[in-house]
């Protein structure tokens, strides 16, 4: 298996020249600048200004800010190397965090923060930790789907051509495609990529596959569970077309993913701003801005199923961490 350095260097190379035309966020402050961070997100500023906003207003601590794909941030701080601006690196989600943690950038974290999470949310050396969770669900129109399928092997029946939405350029997509790798081989990956050329609708995002279904363009879809939530809290519950269901227990398609954060500097404000993700105004943040679970136990929205009930599979989340491996499969079943 190549490096990950190896594997995103293309991508380095992008934020490289993206850098040299200034074309990036404001200059990060000096390292030593304890009163300040720099943060690296793969989590969008629509998503997080605000809640950065509220860090600093409780901590005095200042936040610069570098937005982009959690990919390409994390080949970015690669490419740094030993002159890397970044104090914490935000990613999107477990693949991108463990990649950094295996090529030895990440800082050990204490247990003060990583014993603020369970276990099945956080890197087993406490290189990074999961501030906020997001299940794998089918949403559907249940006027269409009367016999809801029971697992995401289901979908590669002939019966579901033209009825399914999915997302192939989507990072969360792209780690449940993993997931499939890690639990159960390439091949099964690969025969399940090649049934949705076949079968499925291709769209850009979740949320447009959620319209989709709303809208009767298409029967069901694969996506994130917070986007139903999102639209049920704009247009109404009542409102809502479509249902999300859950898939048997164990199977795959009930993959459970996080946003997390791993440090990469000695900077000790970077510690203050981890463990305060974990505290009670980030992880309330997370539950009612974003619909996201609490990794600390914070109770989830009404109507979403608890986290403790979701029958994932078990594996460890860093080892999402294959992605360019992934991507090649996409692209040769012609997803992408």
């Amino acid at each position: 298996m190549k490096s990950f350095r190896n594997r995103f260097a293309p991508l380095a190379l992008a934020v490289s020249a993206v850098l040299a035309l200034g074309a990036c966020a404001s200059p990060a402050p000096d390292a030593s600048d304890d009163k300040s961070i720099t943060v690296y997100s793969g989590r969008s500023e629509d998503l997080i200004a605000d809640l950065l906003d509220t860090f600093t207003q409780e901590t005095g601590i200042e936040v610069q800010v570098r937005y982009g794909d959690s990919a390409e941030l994390a080949a970015q701080i690669l490419e740094e190397g030993e002159n890397v601006r970044a104090d914490v690196y935000f990613g999107q989600d477990a693949g991108a965090l463990g990649a950094l943690a295996k090529e030895g950038v990440t800082k050990t974290l204490p247990a003060e923060i990583t014993d603020l999470v369970q276990d099945a949310y956080k890197s087993d050396d406490s290189q990074w930790v999961g501030v906020s969770g997001r299940a794998r669900v089918l949403v559907y129109d249940p006027a269409k789907v009367t016999t809801l399928p029971t697992s995401y092997k289901d979908l590669m029946d002939p019966s579901w051509k033209s009825r399914i939405g999915i997302a192939p350029t989507n990072a969360s997509f792209q780690a449940f495609v993993t997931a499939i790798r890690v639990l159960e081989g390439d091949e099964a990956a690969n025969e399940f990529l090649i049934a949705m050329k076949e079968n499925a609708v291709l769209f850009e995002k979740n949320s447009i596959i959620l319209q989709a279904v709303e809208d009767g363009v298409i029967d069901l879809g694969l996506i994130n569970h917070y986007y139903w939530f999102e639209l049920a809290a704009e247009i109404g519950e009542e409102n809502m077309k479509s249902e999300i269901t859950w898939f048997k227990d164990g199977d795959t398609g009930n993959l459970i993913n996080v946003a997390g954060v791993a440090v990469i500097s000695d900077n000790p404000s970077a510690n203050v701003f981890a463990k305060w993700l974990l505290g009670e105004t980030a992880q309330q943040y997370f539950v009612e801005r974003t619909r996201e679970y609490s990794m600390t136990g914070i109770p989830e929205v009404a109507g979403l199923k608890p986290l403790s009930e979701i029958r994932a599979p078990q594996f460890d989340l860093s080892d999402l961490e294959p992605l360019a491996e992934t991507l090649e499969l996409i692209r040769k079943a012609g997803l992408l």
